[in-house]
């Protein structure tokens, strides 16, 4: 019996967790960050899984680059609502990519090859960019928001909720840190 509770926590426990995207599974990725490529202290040619906000995509003759400010990684592979970036990158994609699909905003992760860097202007600054050559791209789809001064969106103000306890109070639920992160 106790063996069966087991499982049946394992089971509930696993079907909880969020899995990174096939695109995104790729072995020996290194731990190389943006800001260490941008200290030029990262090897040329390692393989990263690098995300953030598209800030700029440009589209070429033969591919199209991605200005990508960078953000932390969740466990899932999901670019963090953050405060600090390690800097900005280029994802340099093969063929054409739809810039009202891939829109300013969204959150982007790339699995790529650390190629290098390119000189581009941000405003009037010269910018050092670190490009990845990527091997695979993944946009995520935006997620609502939501501030209520009920964790459950519990209309009354009173009152217990099934299983949960009490239904009264302030709460953020929705993306992972909460409200005034930034994009």
């Amino acid at each position: 019996m106790k063996a069966l509770w087991t499982l049946a926590g394992i089971l509930l426990l696993t079907g909880c967790a969020t899995p990174i995207p096939r695109a995104l599974r790729a072995p020996h990725i290194t731990s190389v960050t943006v800001a260490a490529a941008r200290a030029h202290i990262a090897p040329l040619g390692a393989r990263v899984r690098w995300g953030g906000v598209i800030s700029k995509v440009i589209n070429g003759p033969h591919a199209t680059w991605i200005q990508v400010i960078s953000r932390s990684l969740r466990h899932d592979g999901r670019p963090r609502r953050a405060r600090f970036s390690g800097g900005r990158f280029l994802a340099r994609v093969p063929g054409f990519l739809d810039p009202d699909i891939y829109a300013v905003g969204r959150k982007i992760t790339v699995v790529g090859v650390f190629s290098g860097y390119e000189k581009n202007p941000i405003g009037s600054y010269l910018y050092d960019f670190p490009v990845v050559r990527t091997l695979a791209v993944h946009l995520w789809r935006p997620r609502p928001h939501y501030y209520s001064r009920f964790y459950y969106a519990n209309p009354w103000p009173w009152g217990w909720g099934i299983g949960v306890g009490p239904g009264f109070g302030w709460g953020w639920y929705g993306d992972d840190d909460g409200p005034g992160f930034g994009p």
